[in-house]
């Protein structure tokens, strides 16, 4: 019986890093398609939507049905509620990755407003952010995921100056508000895709130490 709830464990494991890696693409792939001008990419970021929102469904289904016949304890109770939970912020970094693909939409039907720095920068720190939580997850690695956690605060440095840059656009030229406040939006999605990997790595941290870490780090 503990070997095959082991089994089963190990491919809900296997499960939630499978929709974790379609929801990071989603982001990068979004982020392409804004760069690069390419509405088919935008448009196939909103379609594998589906795909996460399944695997969204299963991977609680199974969490809430090896609950049932296991009554699992102590760390592994505490990891199937962490999966969880991970699950649904990957569902919602999913959800930011179709938000830049229609907002990339729009922004397409108009010529480019600036060049696209910071957006690609933070787009790339938020991913990476993602990828090293999940690692962290995977490794039980409390330290990335406690590192994870600090660099939240550069993706906000660099929406507060996109946000800032492009206000001074709009000041300067009513023309620009729609393509504007439409970057605007891509910068706050990108936020959130950091904070739910600041999320999942605040949970693997829980996992691994079995204390938490929310609004401890600045004084630590």
């Amino acid at each position: 019986m503990e070997r095959r709830f082991d089994e089963e464990l190990r491919s809900l494991k296997e499960r939630l890093l499978s929709m974790a890696g379609i929801a990071e693409q989603s982001v990068g792939k979004a982020v392409k398609a804004l760069v690069d001008r390419q509405a088919e990419i935008a448009r196939a970021v909103i379609k594998d939507d589906i795909a996460i929102n399944r695997h969204e469904v299963e991977i609680e289904e199974a969490c809430l049905s090896l609950l049932a016949r296991y009554q699992p304890e102590a760390k592994d109770l505490r990891f199937i509620a962490m999966v969880f939970k991970i699950v649904n912020d990957l569902e919602r970094v999913g959800d930011q990755a179709v938000n830049i693909s229609e907002r990339t939409l729009e922004l397409l039907t108009a010529p480019l407003l600036k060049p696209l720095i910071d957006i690609p920068k933070m787009a790339a720190l938020a991913q990476q952010m993602l990828k090293d939580a999940l690692d962290a997850f995977v490794n039980q690695d409390a330290e990335r995921a406690r590192a994870v956690c600090r660099r939240d605060d550069e993706v906000d440095r660099l929406n507060d100056q996109i946000y800032q840059e492009l206000l001074t656009y709009m000041t300067r030229d009513p023309d620009t508000i729609t393509r504007a406040v439409d970057l605007i939006l891509v910068g706050r999605h990108l936020e959130r895709v950091a904070d739910h990997a600041t999320n999942i790595a605040e949970d693997v941290y829980y996992l691994v130490r079995g204390t938490t870490i929310k609004h401890r780090l600045a004084g630590d």
